[in-house]
């Protein structure tokens, strides 16, 4: 039998003070801390999934790698535009709509769910909770 993937359970990021990291992406992405000890941290993204934060002596950002976070629509991506710019003084990358660097390095990535590439979210019942709706597909 073939194997049968169903989503991205987490992402692990670094960080070098995870009790500020889980304050910056609190107050940033609303995210509900689930646990944490030991210099690391884990917060719900959506029902499914969570991110986990680690603390490391040495942060190490990479040059392209990246994580995408999907919001409900565009206000709420300007909403992140805003608080990171604004509050925390962070740049947004000028080729992409709300792609940016935490005060750590990550590089994150903000998309809303009208993205109509996102269509295989609608099983989702927190998406149909949304009442949000996509054109149909073109043929190809």
């Amino acid at each position: 039998m073939p194997v049968q993937v169903y989503g991205v359970n987490h992402v692990v990021i670094e960080v070098d003070d995870a009790q500020k990291a889980v304050e910056f992406y609190a107050d940033v992405f609303n995210l509900e801390m689930l646990r944490g000890g030991e210099g690391a941290a884990w917060c719900k993204m959506g029902e499914h999934q969570f991110l986990a934060i680690f603390e490391v002596k040495t942060l190490q950002p990479d040059r392209t790698k990246h994580f995408g976070i999907m919001v409900r629509d565009d206000a709420q991506v300007k909403e992140v535009r805003e608080k990171i710019t604004k509050k925390y003084g962070l740049e947004v990358h000028p080729d992409f709509r709300c792609d940016f660097r935490d005060p750590w390095g990550n590089r994150i990535q903000v998309g809303d769910l009208h993205d109509e590439s996102l269509v295989w979210l609608l099983p989702y019942r927190e998406v149909q909770d949304t009442g949000i709706t996509f054109a149909s597909p073109s043929k190809i």
